[in-house]
């Protein structure tokens, strides 16, 4: 089965491996939420956005990895000059200070990173993601699939969207109700079981290519 990840926060730091979310429009928190970006978090929010587990590859994590740190759920924020015209507020809130929204649908396509992606896969055949707040690395796309099919399963997911294969379990979890985070607290997106695979839906400033 195939694990679909609806991508909410990756972006990077220029001239380094870091990532964090695509900016978006308005600043999401907990309290104020535009109801463009409900289309991710309402089902979590709700209690049904996912399961008591996922089958593998995908990596089972706990809640205590999101307990309240230094900086929200990490200890330090997004790192500075975030890639992709990613705004740093932003990413930061949605990775630090939030636990289910995201950027409105769709609003990685209003940025330069269909530009600057392809650009990164025909010089190195792959684009890597890294952790906005860590420069750890997260995901690397496509695998298993064309260029084209990431970019088109993106766009009708709303979000940068990720297979099981692109996922990079090392630093990557799945909590029991399909939140998907870092292991250092950074809230990353959605883990969604479809009939082929899981799919991770990220926000955009979560995750970018250094």
């Amino acid at each position: 089965m195939v694990h679909f990840w609806n991508i909410i926060a990756v972006t990077a730091v220029l001239g380094s491996c870091t990532c964090a979310a695509f900016s978006v429009n308005f600043e999401p928190s907990c309290r104020s939420v535009s109801s463009s970006s409900l289309n991710m978090g309402l089902l979590d929010f709700l209690g049904f956005g996912g399961k008591a587990g996922f089958d593998e590859p995908c990596v089972m994590g706990d809640e205590v990895i999101m307990i309240p740190k230094k900086h929200g759920t990490s200890e330090v924020p997004v790192q500075d000059n975030l890639r992709w015209d990613c705004d740093r507020k932003v990413a930061d809130n949605i990775c630090n200070f939030n636990r289910h929204y995201a950027e409105h649908r769709g609003y990685w396509r209003s940025t330069d990173f269909v530009k600057e992606a392809t650009k990164e896969y025909a010089e190195k055949g792959e684009i890597k993601f890294y952790d906005s707040n860590t420069g750890n690395l997260l995901f690397i796309a496509p695998k298993g699939r064309s260029f084209d099919e990431f970019i088109n399963e993106s766009m009708s997911h709303g979000w940068p969207s990720f297979r099981d294969d692109e996922v990079v379990w090392d630093d990557v979890r799945c909590l029991p109700n399909g939140e998907a985070v870092s292991l250092v607290g950074t809230h990353l997106g959605t883990n969604r079981t479809t009939t082929y695979s899981n799919l991770s839906a990220v926000s955009y400033t979560v995750q970018q290519s250094s």
